[in-house]
């Protein structure tokens, strides 16, 4: 099989971490993706650490790319506007090409028109400051990452792991992705989104976790349970169980109850051939219709779309 190339795009006031990602998680993908990285001269570029890397290719490599990712630079570079040398490299791309955004990595795109009208995210600390500069976009600062094809944009840091691993898991599959994921000592699919990493209160010293029933609550998705259900399991009134799950969590025990039912469907519909009502009651899920409407508002697509996208992947 021909490996698909993958171009990394790395900008001055790039983030190291990031910017490897691509490289680490797809190139643990069995030969399935070639990742190269260039700059937009083909010289070394500044990060936003103490020291600067070389990188091996201009921005000519663009042209070849299956997949373009845009790693992520530090605040102090992001801009209304993008630079003419960036928009030059960025004219490269060819039409229809994959771009993928790590972090502020998103702001590149918006202010070369990319994202107009589209759906996307960032980085939860610098949303506001997105969404004064460019209106146009439909942010989601509460996910970690985004596929409106052809362009996907992730949140911070780790997120670039998530969409990387995505991207595997829609070209080559489930067990390819499970497989990356084990050999980077990475979940492969990490459920919530942003909303848990914002800064919470810390629970009380002492106070008793709901991580137990959490983990009582995922052998039963296929249960009506109720919150007064969890609460009793952790031994709290419902008041004091839905407080220290926010604490903890970051979203309501409701919530995390659909993030995580949809998480499962999600699981059996690229990896079985059950029906969507079948899928829907072994999740919890009262109805097919109920499945769909939850996916949807938490992926964009249908059961079938969806389902379709993983078989072809198979």
């Amino acid at each position: 099989m021909q490996p698909e190339r993958v171009v990394v795009l790395a900008l001055d006031g790039v983030y190291p971490f990031e910017l490897g990602i691509p490289s680490r998680i797809l190139g643990a993908a069995d030969g399935r993706y070639e990742v190269l990285t260039c700059s937009v001269d083909g010289g070394p570029v500044r990060t936003n650490a103490d020291f600067g890397v070389t990188v091996q290719h201009g921005p000519e490599i663009l042209t070849t790319a299956g997949t373009v990712v845009i790693a992520p630079i530090a605040p102090a570079h992001l801009t209304e506007e993008v630079p003419g040398p960036v928009l030059a490299a960025l004219a490269l791309v060819r039409p229809g090409t994959r771009i993928v955004s790590i972090c502020t990595g998103a702001f590149v795109l918006a202010a070369a028109g990319f994202l107009d009208g589209r759906r996307a995210t960032t980085h939860w600390q610098v949303a506001d400051r997105f969404r004064r500069m460019f209106p146009r976009v439909d942010l989601d600062p509460d996910v970690l990452f985004v596929d409106d094809h052809p362009f996907l944009t992730s949140a911070g840091a780790a997120s670039g792991v998530d969409v990387c691993l995505h991207l595997v898991r829609k070209d080559h599959g489930s067990r390819l992705a499970n497989s990356v994921a084990r050999r980077c000592v990475v979940p492969p699919f990490r459920d919530g989104g942003q909303a848990q990493y914002i800064e919470q209160p810390v629970p009380e010293q002492g106070a008793a976790s709901t991580a137990a029933t959490r983990a009582w609550a995922l052998e039963r998705l296929g249960e009506p349970l109720t919150l007064a259900d969890l609460a009793g399991h952790a031994r709290m009134s419902q008041r004091t169980f839905a407080r220290r799950f926010h604490d903890e969590v970051g979203v309501s025990p409701g919530r995390w109850l659909i993030q995580q039912r949809v998480s499962r469907a999600r699981h059996l519909l690229e990896s079985s051939d059950l029906t969507v009502d079948q899928i829907a009651g072994r999740v919890g899920f009262a109805t097919g219709a109920s499945l769909r409407q939850h996916l949807h508002a938490a992926i964009g697509v249908s059961p079938q779309a969806y389902r379709r996208t993983f078989q072809t992947a198979r």
